[in-house]
């Protein structure tokens, strides 16, 4: 049994719409303009043929009306005129002109429609006034209220499709942001920790060779396992980017119930963590959860780079309403630091805008006790309100 969606009626879209447009605007102003076919003669059926074919240069002008909507209306209006000119049978071609018009307001093209529009009425204007007796003054000012209409309506259109490119590009924008959050965080953490312990290993090998054999193989150790979870992170990170079609990555996305993976990569970086929980932290919403681990991942990331410290402590207390992430050291810290220079990284910023985007906030700097203290506040209730589910 075919599901709603694919059995439901789609409507023709690029060059098939504007066929179909043109097609049925013909349609239309062809079933009324047959009684120039039919019934008594008023004009030579060559006049005749001719003016059935300004009616199909006018409604076929609207099949380039989206790549070419002024060329398109122009045409139209052109064709339109010289029909009413030369045709003893006043049939509804003026309906060409009136779409036309409404198509190149909708482009943006509002200066344009609005110069078509105007030659069109001067011209009935001076049919009028040198003795036409098909269009009166009631009907001039019921056209004109025509024109308006549709260049108002188009523009509109316009400004709606605006606002909606405006708001997928910054959609996308903003998920390229994560996306590149998500980067930093798993490639700074991970590489940090194989920095520190690469070097490691290289000064034991080079002090003493024999001694720090077993020292340098646990530290090669720590390497390849950090490189592994680098890689494995890194492959859940990208699978947002897959095409639509590809397998999607089955690797959970990170949160606090992998906090142990975080303590243990520290710890074999030569960094005590200890992790304190009070209140209730869990379970977390989905987005609410990864924020608080990318956090704590990158708090526990400058530690291991910047810090000097030996020991790390990690504070999660939570109310129902909002978790609040607290990591201190006992380092030096990097703002308390003279020595430290160059300009500053976005590990900090990265958190800041994490916070903020769930509703939240976050602050960082030296702690009064000596060290350095990071301190997130994450809003649970706003984020499970918002969320939405995950595809």
């Amino acid at each position: 049994m075919p599901s709603p969606a694919r059995s439901r009626l789609r409507l023709p879209r690029g060059r098939a719409a504007d066929a179909a447009l043109a097609s049925g605007l013909f349609l239309v102003v062809g079933l009324g303009t047959l009684r120039s076919l039919i019934g008594a003669r008023e004009e030579p059926w060559a006049v005749t043929a001719a003016n059935w074919v300004l009616i199909a240069v006018a409604c076929g002008a609207l099949y380039f009306s989206s790549r070419r909507p002024v060329a398109a209306a122009s045409v139209a209006a052109l064709a339109t005129a010289v029909y009413y000119v030369t045709s003893a049978y006043d049939g509804p071609l003026l309906l060409a002109v009136v779409v036309a018009l409404f198509l190149v307001a909708a482009a943006g093209r509002l200066h344009a429609a609005v110069v078509i529009a105007a030659l069109c009425l001067i011209g009935t204007a001076l049919g009028t006034i040198r003795g036409n007796g098909d269009v009166n003054q009631v009907a001039l000012f019921m056209l004109t209220g025509w024109f308006v209409a549709m260049i108002t309506l188009g523009g509109l259109r316009h400004s709606h499709l605006a606002r909606a490119r405006e708001t997928e590009e910054r959609a996308a924008t903003q998920e390229r942001l994560r996306i590149a959050r998500e980067l930093h965080d798993v490639v700074g953490h991970h590489l940090s920790l194989i920095n520190v312990q690469s070097t490691a290993a290289l000064r034991r090998l080079t002090k003493d060779p024999a001694a720090g054999a077993d020292q340098a193989t646990e530290a090669l150790g720590a390497v390849k396992d950090a490189s592994r979870e680098a890689l494995r992170e890194l492959r859940a990170t990208l699978g947002v980017l897959r095409e639509a079609g590809e397998a999607a990555p089955t690797t959970p996305a990170p949160g606090l119930g992998r906090l142990g993976e975080l303590t243990d990569a520290a710890g074999a970086a030569g960094l005590a963590v200890t992790v304190h929980r009070t209140g209730d932290t869990g379970p977390l919403p989905v987005e609410a959860d990864l924020a608080a681990y990318r956090i704590v991942q990158e708090s526990l990331t400058n530690v291991a780079r910047h810090a000097r410290a030996t020991r790390a402590d990690i504070h999660l207390d939570g109310d129902g309403g909002r978790l609040t992430v607290t990591v201190t050291d006992d380092g030096r810290g990097p703002a308390a630091d003279p020595a430290r220079t160059g300009p500053p990284g976005s590990g900090i910023t990265g958190m800041r805008e994490r916070a903020r985007a769930l509703g939240g906030d976050l602050t960082a700097g030296p702690a009064p006790g000596g060290g350095f203290s990071v301190r997130a506040t994450l809003p649970l209730a706003r984020t499970t309100a918002t969320e939405e589910p995950r595809r």
